[in-house]
């Protein structure tokens, strides 16, 4: 054997115990199977989360800066009662939804057009460089300069917000569709518009969908900004404003339950609507983990 040949290893057999049948069938503690539960876990930090709020404003001891938690409830509770957050929440989501679904539309013919001629590409790649660092609050005074102070504006800023994102993730998306996919569409003679929603729009339906979510966040911070600038058209606010007028009022309870309200619908988009579509889709189709 040469000096550079590796060491053999001595081989060894090692018996191990019979495990008794039992053992075998014996379920998991309680607490072990319950932890291994998302919703738990994530139940258990929002709930260390509430305790240290609530700890931490008997602490400080001053309702008008911070109010504990069982204040914020009861705030947030009594706005249901009453209609008022309810109403808010209603005019909030109208405005998003318009926004919302114009800022879809146009981001879909602009990735339509960019994966279809090269003149649309190289449109949409020089619109994102422009536009997509631009806040979207920033051009509020110049959309209630051209639209008036309706909600109009706020359409505009959410379309604005939505657009660019969901434009840049569905092109990479687009780009990132194997060629074997392309050229099976082309072998069966799609073209164009075809083309984009048979063959490239499944395909790229986890960048699809990520470019939504993302535009979805997109929106709704942006709509929160815009209500606390823009505040109330035609005598109707929505949850933006709901936080400015509590706010200038030193309802600090009542802000902190505009605030949860809008983190609440959040929760619910991302968890209930998102991750149904996810469900359904993506990770049926084993697109996605």
């Amino acid at each position: 054997m040469s000096t550079f040949d590796p060491p053999i290893r001595q081989e060894y057999l090692a018996e191990l115990a019979p495990v008794a049948s039992g053992e075998l069938a014996r379920p998991l503690p309680l607490a072990v199977r319950l932890w291994d539960h998302g919703g738990v876990r994530k139940a258990v930090l929002l709930l260390a989360l509430v305790t240290l709020w609530e700890l931490l404003a008997r602490w400080q001891g001053n309702d008008l800066l911070l109010p504990t938690f069982l204040q914020t409830a009861r705030a947030f509770g009594e706005g249901i009662a009453s209609g008022e957050l309810l109403e808010k929440v209603r005019v909030s989501l109208a405005v998003l939804a318009q926004g919302y679904a114009a800022g879809i539309a146009s981001a879909f013919v602009l990735t339509a057009l960019a994966v279809s001629t090269r003149l649309g590409r190289d449109l949409l790649e020089t619109l994102v460089s422009m536009f997509n660092p631009l806040p979207a609050i920033a051009l509020l005074p110049l959309a209630m300069l051209w639209l008036g102070l309706g909600h109009g504006s706020l359409v505009f800023v959410i379309v604005h917000a939505v657009l660019w994102p969901l434009a840049l993730g569905t092109y990479a998306g687009f780009q990132a569709v194997p060629e074997t996919l392309r050229m099976a569409g082309r072998n069966y003679g799609l073209r164009g518009l075809p083309f984009v929603v048979q063959i490239l729009v499944p395909a790229a339906l986890p960048a699809i969908l990520s470019g939504l979510k993302i535009g979805w966040a997109f929106a709704w911070r942006t709509l929160i900004a815009a209500e606390l600038v823009f505040g109330a058209s035609s005598g109707k606010g929505g949850l933006g404003w709901y936080i400015f007028q509590n706010r200038n009022e030193l309802y600090t309870d009542k802000v902190f339950a505009g605030l949860a309200a809008v983190i609440l619908i959040g929760l619910a988009v991302e968890h209930l609507l998102f991750a149904a579509l996810e469900r359904g889709t993506v990770r049926r189709w084993a697109m996605q983990r």
